[in-house]
């Protein structure tokens, strides 16, 4: 059965592309009263919104900002007009993040490249959980969170230092937040997403090629990739009340 989403308010961040878009229009299939999109890729984020406003009917049940999660005015700003745009919010849906210096050893990794997957990545689910934690606390009914993490950095190692140690982080952030948030009025879990058909793991794999000059290697992996679309499943399953009593990471393939 679909997940359950009626009435909820929710904002979701990297929802352009890949998992974010796949989970935006599911939480919409899944009737969702209102969707905030947050990305820096605006002509991607407007044509999310621009799907789901046209399979709805609806012209107001999406609508997309340009939000930088790594930047504190811009997720402040973001965060206070989707709220009051969607008058509250039930659930934050947190996908946005980068992976760069794939394959990159660790002598030759470049500090500004560690910085900016450092800041994406976990400076940005800090600022934004900061955000909504805040409205959230003072909503009677809460609200649920659902950060990003990755095997990459939790059971196991990643293509680059930075990306690895960034969702390490993003993981370890979660479980610290699970211990001291009021769990019984926000629930907050991390989803680990496997290699999933995203432009981020295409791209990762393209330079993988370029790497090994392994065709036959690409193709396989390549193959073998999950569908965004099954990862959305898990995502609006968790974040509906159907998953209220839900605990801890959720790992997909």
């Amino acid at each position: 059965m679909p997940a359950d989403l009626t009435g909820k308010r929710i904002i979701i961040t990297g929802a352009a592309t890949g998992i974010g878009r796949s989970t935006a229009i599911m939480a919409a299939d899944c009737n969702a009263e209102a969707i905030a999109i947050f990305d820096v890729a605006d002509a991607e984020a407007q044509d999310t919104a621009n799907a789901i406003n046209s399979a709805t009917g609806s012209s107001t049940v999406a609508k997309c900002w340009h939000v930088d999660v790594a930047d504190r005015a811009s997720v402040e700003g973001g965060v206070a007009a989707a709220i009051q745009w969607m008058e509250g919010i039930d659930v934050l849906l947190h996908f946005a993040g980068i992976m760069d210096g794939a394959y990159t050893p660790i002598d030759s990794f470049e500090e500004a490249t560690w910085d900016r997957v450092i800041d994406i990545n976990l400076r940005g689910t800090y600022l934004i959980a900061k955000q909504v934690v805040a409205h959230m606390n003072r909503q009677p009914n809460g609200g649920v969170i659902i950060n990003t993490a990755s095997g990459a950095g939790v059971t196991g190692g990643s293509s680059s230092y930075a990306y690895g140690a960034s969702k390490g982080a993003v993981h370890g952030f979660t479980m610290v937040m699970q211990r001291h948030i009021d769990m019984s009025k926000i629930r907050v879990q991390d989803i680990a997403p496997g290699r999933v058909r995203t432009p981020l793991v295409l791209e990762n794999l393209r330079q993988q090629l370029e790497n090994t000059g392994n065709q036959a290697q690409y193709d396989a992996e390549v193959a073998a990739l999950t569908d965004p679309d099954d990862v959305a499943k898990i995502a609006t399953f968790m974040a509906s009340d159907a998953a209220k009593v839900m605990r801890g990471p959720v790992f997909t393939r």
